[in-house]
């Protein structure tokens, strides 16, 4: 087993109940097939860190896989089966559903991008490890700056999940958010280019202030609208910031792991073991380890095109599936 995959089991590890990380787990009530667990992957890899919204073409991979029953599922012998039963804080329980466990499983996969991250950017981990130490103050200014623009997508998205997860994660919604979005970005480009010290900024996500720390953070709570993409907004408050194209990319890459790591603990502990009960520990296995290998390359893709095109061709990528998904799903 190469590095990245064997990264992504030990995270993987410390995401989900022990309980359900438990090799032994009961065999899977729903299928979920090899292809459909590659599929999954890919597009989490492809599309976590490139800014057009992972969220967003995983509900779509969702929808055509076939993943979105809300139908509550049954044992062999016929027995409705409980995420939570019946009881005096749920009263009328939550089912165990298809959809459910979909949703999940398009969360934990994320910890397959996150190990792609620490591999490719180990240098600037050992650097804010240093910052910490006292041994850099570059290192603990980086941290401090990563942290600053964590905190508000945080508390922001621990408040609005349950509401999140119940009005908005659906097809129209991501396809307004593909065409905002689409518009934010080329508008940002308009305005970097006017902005000709933007343009050729030079600066380093160590060198930000507190200030603008938190005002990227604040701004990345727009990407809590499924659809919209983390690391479009995070870019864009990078620009606007005075980091270069290539310098916001990575930061946002630098910003996205606690926020994917939180989410994916997070919603692992809340369903991560109806999940596996669903889907099975071996296609949760492979479809982090294929997110993993998959985000390599985005991530490489990404900071290669922004850095001599900016995020233009994306912003028309966006414009072109959200007309595509209006014609074939809304018409």
């Amino acid at each position: 087993m190469s590095f990245l995959p064997r990264l992504f089991c030990a995270g993987l590890l410390l995401v989900l109940p022990l309980s359900a990380a438990e090799p032994a787990a009961p065999a899977p009530v729903a299928e979920l097939g090899v292809g459909d667990a590659i599929v999954l992957g890919v597009v989490e890899g492809v599309t976590e860190f490139l800014p057009i919204s992972s969220t967003g073409h995983l509900i779509i991979a969702n929808r055509v896989l076939g993943l979105e029953s809300t139908a509550q599922l049954k044992d062999p012998q016929g027995r409705p089966l409980w995420h939570k039963p019946p009881s005096p804080r749920y009263p009328d329980g939550v089912p165990l559903t298809l959809k459910l466990a979909a949703d999940t499983y398009a969360v934990v996969i994320q910890v397959g991008a996150i190990a792609a991250v620490v591999f490719l950017y180990w240098q600037q981990f050992f650097l804010m490890l240093g910052g910490l130490l006292g041994r850099s103050s570059a290192g603990l200014r980086l941290l401090r700056n990563v942290m600053l623009a964590f905190l508000p997508i945080a508390f922001t998205g621990f408040l609005l999940h349950d509401l999140i997860d119940r009005y908005l994660f659906s097809l129209g919604t991501v396809i307004v958010a593909l065409v905002a979005g689409a518009i934010l970005m080329l508008w940002a480009e308009r305005w970097r280019d006017a902005h000709t010290g933007v343009g050729r900024a030079k600066g380093d996500a160590a060198d930000l202030t507190p200030r603008k720390a938190i005002g990227i953070g604040l701004f990345q709570c727009i990407a809590l609208w499924p659809g919209t993409s983390r690391s479009m907004v995070t870019i864009v408050g990078g620009y606007l910031a005075g980091l270069s194209p290539a310098k916001a990319a990575e930061f946002s890459f630098l910003v996205g792991l606690p926020t994917l790591a939180g989410a994916a603990v997070y919603k692992g502990f809340r369903s991560g073991s109806a999940m596996i009960e669903v889907f099975g520990w071996s296609h949760v296995l492979l479809g982090g380890a294929v997110a993993a290998i998959s985000a390599l390359i985005a991530v490489k893709f990404l900071v290669h095109i922004i850095s001599r095109h900016g995020l233009a061709l994306f912003a028309y990528y966006r414009l072109a599936l959200a007309a595509l998904l209006a014609l074939f799903y809304l018409l």
